[in-house]
């Protein structure tokens, strides 16, 4: 069978990753309406209070699964075999004991679980039941899943995003139709736990089945140095596995201190739609991530930077573009699903989307850090940025409120990843001057800057009820803004590059016909 090339390992990611979270959301989506209609919203506070406990427990992942990917790209690119085996083996010896640990430290904290919950909630099932099933979801995954980060670095991410989202699917359907007829909360979590132990056996197996010798028992070790340069790069990732919690885990807390929690709910419709659009655009860049991996150990410094300079300018686009449709959609969009009375002013959509762009723009440079190992330089920067964050959104928070406290994180990931991310690539991965990438950078924000004044300028005349006027909105921030960006690019090489890659897939697909 025909090896595929980098580039249709890429398409399959991507529309494995995109066209299976889009169907996941909107069963979702269903799934919670459903459930709001059959339990009351202590099990809702419930599960988001659990889920938080969990997250917390799996820091002790302590970014093994990103070290072991990175490693694993040059084994695989020359197809040694019995390196990929000990990598996998160390692996999978890792996560069995970070499993014990997370269902070891789970089980301890239940003498305690009803400090934390405080009052009694409005729950008939035993919470401690509850608890141990979504203990049990967590814990269970790490004995069987780390067989799938091969797949990831072996540019088959498709393979376990496409698995994932048909078992989310049918979990989904199965769990609506379950509560809809029993209104049984624990019936609906075993149905959650038993999908997520089929889905981590399956990919485990489907692994297997593509690299059989990864089970082979007298596979020789890493050598030292090797182990040595591996639990580096483990113990640099742990400073943003655990300072990136306190990045995004803790502006609810201090708007729920400041504000109080209707402006945390208001605030949170907002943050729903955007985090779902990060996802999926997260989709896209994770397609690509073993793509560049693979392209860095085997193509020449040269090649390596045009293609960093080709998809940075599809990722300041796409990034440039969403922006806009955050800014100037948001409002209608809220109002449309929730009504006008959770609607916030504009200048949090403003922020909103400011905070978006500056958190996505830097996507495709923080992939070539870690693709390229460069994972030691910037290994504080996390933390600079959760100190700021957090220093600033209470100082802020006591000035201006909720826009205050959303403020603070953009200008905590400016001060810190928005420049010192491509620093980095540019110093000692490209060996390049990071002006340059200043250049580059500059001119996409005026692009988008042009974009915005011409889409504020034509949206003054949209008027109307909000359905009409959401659905205007979007077709002319989409056309404004794609068009602003292609006049602009047209004539440059990473726009050239672009065409020709639509042009061999056009013809690809005529001949597929």
């Amino acid at each position: 069978m025909r090896a595929k090339s980098r580039t249709e390992y890429s398409i399959l990611n991507i529309l494995a990753g995109v066209g299976g979270y889009a169907l996941s959301v909107i069963l979702s989506l269903v799934n919670r309406m459903i459930f709001t209609r059959c339990f009351s919203q202590a099990y809702l506070g419930i599960s988001g209070l659990f889920s938080n406990i969990l997250s917390m427990l799996s820091l002790a992942e302590l970014g093994i699964s990103g070290a072991i990917i990175y490693a694993l790209y040059k084994p695989i690119a020359i197809d040694d075999r019995e390196k990929i085996a000990a990598l996998v083996q160390l692996f999978g010896k890792a996560y069995y004991i970070i499993g014990t640990v997370i269902a070891a430290g789970g089980l301890a904290l239940l003498p305690f679980l009803k400090l934390i919950i405080g009052n009694q909630p409005d729950i008939h099932e035993s919470i401690y039941l509850i608890y141990v099933i979504y203990l049990f979801n967590t814990a269970s995954s790490y004995f069987f899943s780390y067989r799938s980060t091969l797949l990831v670095a072996a540019q088959k991410n498709y393979l376990v995003t496409g698995l994932n989202y048909i078992i989310l699917c049918i979990q989904s359907v199965i769990q609506a139709a379950f509560i809809l007829v029993t209104h049984n909360y624990i019936g609906y979590l075993l149905i959650q736990a038993a999908f997520t132990l089929i889905y981590n056996i399956w990919i485990s197996h489907v692994a297997v089945k593509h690299y059989p010798y990864i089970k082979e028992k007298h596979v020789n070790g890493l050598k030292k140095e090797e182990r040595r340069a591996l639990f580096k790069n483990v113990k640099d990732l742990m400073y943003y596995k655990v300072s990136g919690v306190l990045v995004n885990g803790t502006d609810n807390i201090i708007i729920t201190f400041f504000s109080g929690l209707s402006v945390t709910g208001m605030a949170s419709n907002y943050t729903l739609l955007i985090n779902t659009l990060n996802t999926l655009l997260a989709q896209v860049f994770n397609g690509l991530t073993a793509s560049i991996g693979n392209h860095n150990v085997l193509s020449e410094e040269k090649s390596k930077y045009e293609m960093f300079t080709f998809l940075n300018m599809i990722n300041c686009w796409i990034y440039g573009w969403v922006s806009l449709g955050i800014y100037f959609c948001c409002t209608d969009l809220i109002a449309v699903l929730f009504g006008h009375k959770y609607i916030l002013p504009d200048v949090i959509s403003l922020i909103l989307a400011l905070n978006f762009y500056v958190s996505g723009v830097t996507n495709v440079v923080g992939t070539y850090k870690d693709t390229m190992g460069l994972f030691h330089y910037g290994r504080f920067i996390q933390i600079f940025t959760a100190i700021i964050n957090i220093v600033l959104s209470i100082s802020l928070g006591k000035i201006c409120g909720l826009a205050g406290i959303l403020l603070a994180t953009v200008i905590a990931r400016s001060c810190t990843h928005l420049w010192y991310t491509p620093y980095v690539v540019y110093k000692y991965g490209f060996k390049k001057k990071p002006i340059e990438y200043l250049w580059m950078y500059i001119r996409y924000l005026i692009i988008g800057g042009i974009a915005f004044i011409i889409c504020n300028s034509v949206f003054y005349y949209v008027t109307g009820n909000p359905f009409k006027t959401l659905v205007l909105k979007i077709i002319l921030c989409t056309l404004v803004s794609n068009c602003v960006y292609i006049a602009f690019l047209y004539k440059t090489k990473e726009f050239k590059r672009l065409k020709s890659y639509i042009k061999v897939l056009w013809e690809k697909i005529q001949k597929k016909k």
